[in-house]
């Protein structure tokens, strides 16, 4: 009989494919072992993946058996979009004639799609009135568009959002003539034909690509005696099965980077910061708000998708990237790193190896520039010179980070460099680190500036084996807290293994009503149920955009009834120590301002100066789970205690209570209901019935006289 029960995430990065088997039900890492990332290998980077869990089964003494979830992220999309190894697609749409026809025609007719590299996704297009539409008509359209070099049809129809029955007889058409589908309207339920169209043509054209390789690793897994299905990382952070990705491997893209957002965000219960992920060769940049990860359509080669993706920043420069010179002068680090060169960094050296180094430069790929630097040292060994030599001739790294190395050998590495620059060795790590972390501060800048974070929320958390490397002298530099926490260098890993079955559905409705968000959320619920989450584990976020007239729920589960928490719960006055902390001394007052069975509400009373010098008190909020985690901070809000029976009217006047109005336009404020172990947020929304539709779709069933915390913030005119 198996005796634990073991959830496994497996992270593909650009240097290091890592995995990590961590306990059901204690959240206990048993262990952690990596690989190279097998890019050059025939079946690309699944065969590290497939290295990757075996070797922790058998490292760890794990059986097969034991393993009740398995997921691992890719890179398979992003790289075949990025490389151009994409199929070729024939769009056939369908709808109406005369002015319908010809605007369909022109928002259809995509041609070739740029990719970032400068390749392309070939596209040819073709159109069928709706009324001419049958599965002959259709049969010969895709026949001929099969023998221009189509390898993949997409189906579209003008009104494909509200009955896709013209896409339906398309993909059966197409099917018959051995072709494989992507339909528009499972892509993306949103209006906007070009837009759903592009979509679509992405997700087609690295259909094939994607089967390949999940056919591949799912076998591999299979003959591994793993009976759990396989679980692929998806771009918003949440898992889909290996069946959902055959049909729509776009939403894989980014699922690489998102998935340290997710780590710092399930593991470390984060509830609020700016997170990296340093690597090797890139760093990922993302914010966690209000306990969750922030979101945006991605976009490809500066065209807008509706493929929903958390937004994570990535940049090429880690804890491994080469520094570059020229003329006496540091030019720049990176993006290559060390792994690319197939060179070792001099920081985990043998100091008696670094004998009479002298500096020399290399181009580490055909066609890259000749100027990055490298050290030969006597014995015929050579290094090269990262970041993460810098930080460790600084003393940056302390002895429990991934990336402390020998301290001795990086400064006899760095000498000849130094001696190149004419400055000291301690003055070249400086320059190193400033080049490098001179690409990573404007982009922290702009995400503060963009999700309107408090100063006090802007702590830098650094995760990855490279973080030592860069986040302690950026950190200091910015002159903002900082801290890289246990198991950071296998935080992406444990974001795969602790995500959750995800899915998002978006509709347009102007002015939505309660019946509109209710439906809405069930059609969520129903598909996150459908990809394998518990019933009982399913919580939801309701999202109106009034400005552009569009409703979106996402739905979230576990595969299996949530894990227990291994750690025990605080009490008030435990609790109240961990909020003191948080607010730090910007105020004095300190009140227990309401808590229900799962979690506590803190005010601090803050003074603020008015436009007359008058000082007017104001109330920053600490919301804490019954674990001790911050899920919810502002710097200014209204806290009142309610019951469920109650919100209705209570909501009704907290809302008309911080409204503000300019000229003839309502500000409405940002609201958050505190109920059981969870926060309902109501924000976006443009009136009062919008606002309870949020709440009742949420609250329905609950009993009358269980304890609710409304939280306001009044919005900015």
């Amino acid at each position: 009989m198996s005796k634990r029960k073991v959830r496994m995430g497996i992270d593909v990065g650009g240097t290091h494919t890592k995995a990590v088997a961590i306990d059901n039900d204690t959240f206990e890492i048993i262990g952690k072992v990596q690989v190279l990332t097998t890019h050059d290998c025939e079946q690309g980077v699944a065969a590290g993946v497939v290295e990757c869990f075996k070797k922790c089964l058998e490292e760890n003494g794990i059986a097969p058996e034991d393993v009740i979830f398995l997921a691992h992220s890719t890179t398979q999309a992003t790289n075949a979009l990025l490389e151009g190894d994409v199929a070729r697609v024939g769009i056939l749409v369908t709808g109406g004639r005369g002015i319908s026809e010809l605007l369909a025609k022109s928002q259809t007719k995509l041609g070739n799609l740029p990719l970032v590299t400068g390749r392309y996704i070939e596209t040819i297009s073709d159109y069928i009135e709706r009324e001419k539409l049958t599965e002959e008509t259709a049969r010969e359209a895709v026949r001929k568009m099969k023998d221009k070099g189509s390898e993949i049809i997409v189906a579209s129809e003008t009104y494909g959002v509200d009955d896709g029955g013209g896409e339906a007889i398309i993909a059966a058409a197409a099917e018959k003539e051995g072709m494989k589908v992507t339909k528009a309207s499972e892509i993306s339920k949103l209006y906007g034909l070009t837009t759903r169209t592009r979509t679509a043509a992405v997700n087609a054209s690295i259909l094939p690509k994607m089967l390949d390789t999940a056919d591949s690793t799912e076998r591999s897994v299979k003959e591994a005696g793993i009976s759990s299905p396989l679980m692929i990382m998806r771009g918003d952070g949440g898992v889909m099965s290996i069946e959902e990705m055959r049909k729509r491997p776009i939403l894989s893209m980014m699922s690489g980077p998102t998935a340290s957002v997710v780590g710092a965000l399930m593991y470390l219960r984060a509830s609020v910061g700016i997170y990296f992920e340093v690597g090797g060769t890139s760093t990922n940049i993302g914010v966690i708000k209000n306990g969750r990860p922030t979101i945006r359509h991605a976009e490809l080669a500066g065209y807008r998708t509706y493929v929903n993706s958390l937004d994570v920043r990535v940049l090429g420069v880690a804890g491994g990237s080469m520094v570059r010179a020229d003329h006496g002068q540091i030019v720049d680090v990176g993006p290559r790193s060390a792994h690319i060169a197939g060179l070792p960094y001099s920081a985990f050296a043998d100091e008696n190896d670094i004998v009479e180094p002298e500096l020399y430069f290399v181009a580490p790929k055909k066609g890259d520039p000749g100027d990055y630097c490298a050290i030969r040292c006597k014995n015929g060994k050579s290094y090269t010179i990262t970041n993460t030599c810098a930080a460790n001739v600084l003393g940056l790294v302390s002895p429990e980070f991934y990336a402390y190395g020998n301290q001795k050998a990086a400064k006899k590495a760095m000498k000849p460099l130094a001696d190149y620059l004419g400055v000291s060795v301690e003055e070249a790590a400086r320059q190193i680190l400033e080049t490098a972390c001179a690409k990573l501060i404007p982009v922290v800048e702009e995400l503060i500036a963009e999700y309107k974070l408090d100063s006090d929320q802007a702590v830098l958390v650094g995760c990855g084996g490279g973080a030592a490397a860069l986040i302690p002298f950026m950190g200091e530099k910015m002159k903002i807290k900082y801290k890289i926490p246990e198991n950071a260098d296998v935080i992406s890993s444990i974001g795969v293994a602790l995500a959750m079955v995800r899915d998002t559905v978006e509709r347009v409705i102007p002015n939505p009503t309660e019946a509109d968000i209710v439906a809405i959320r069930r059609e969520a619920v129903e598909s996150v149920i459908k990809l394998g989450a518990a019933p009982e584990s399913i919580e939801t976020v309701v999202e109106i955009d009034n400005q552009k007239q569009r409703v979106s729920v996402s739905a979230m589960g576990s595969t299996e009834v949530k894990t227990t928490d291994m750690m025990k719960a605080v009490d008030e006055a435990e609790a109240r120590e961990i909020a003191e902390e948080s607010f730090g001394h910007k105020g004095s007052k300190i009140e227990l301002a309401g808590k229900t069975d799962s979690m506590y509400v803190f005010t601090q009373e803050r003074p603020e100066k008015t436009l007359f010098g008058k000082k007017k008190i104001t109330s920053a909020i600490r919301v804490l789970d019954q674990k001790g985690f911050v899920k919810l901070q502002t710097a200014k809000g209204t806290a009142i205690n309610s019951v469920i029976g109650s919100l209705d009217s209570d909501f009704k006047k907290l809302f008309d209570e911080l409204s503000t109005y300019k000229g003839d336009v309502t500000i409405c404020p940002d609201l958050f209901i505190v109920v059981g172990g969870r926060i309902i947020e109501v924000s976006g929304v443009s009136s009062i019935e919008q606002g309870m539709g949020i709440i009742n779709a949420e609250i329905n069933g609950m009993p009358a006289n269980e304890k609710a915390v409304m939280i306001g913030i009044q919005q900015a005119v």
